[in-house]
């Protein structure tokens, strides 16, 4: 499972995959795109973001 998270705080609930993770930023508005393996690129999500994997029963901590 995977979840975005803003600093050490989840936001959201998790995803099964790291691409379902960053299909709901891009819905939320996060991201213009999400990242394509063989590209390298600038930062996708805004300063102090980041995709993590999270344990299978994680809930968004804070509110």
């Amino acid at each position: 499972m995977y979840a975005l998270f803003e600093g050490e705080r989840q936001i959201g609930s998790p995803f099964a995959t790291e691409k379902e993770v960053w299909e709901a930023a891009l819905i939320e508005g996060l991201v213009t795109d999400v990242p394509v393996a063989d590209e390298e690129g600038g930062r996708l999500l805004p300063a102090g973001y980041h995709v993590q994997e999270v344990d299978e029963g994680a809930r968004p901590s804070g509110g």
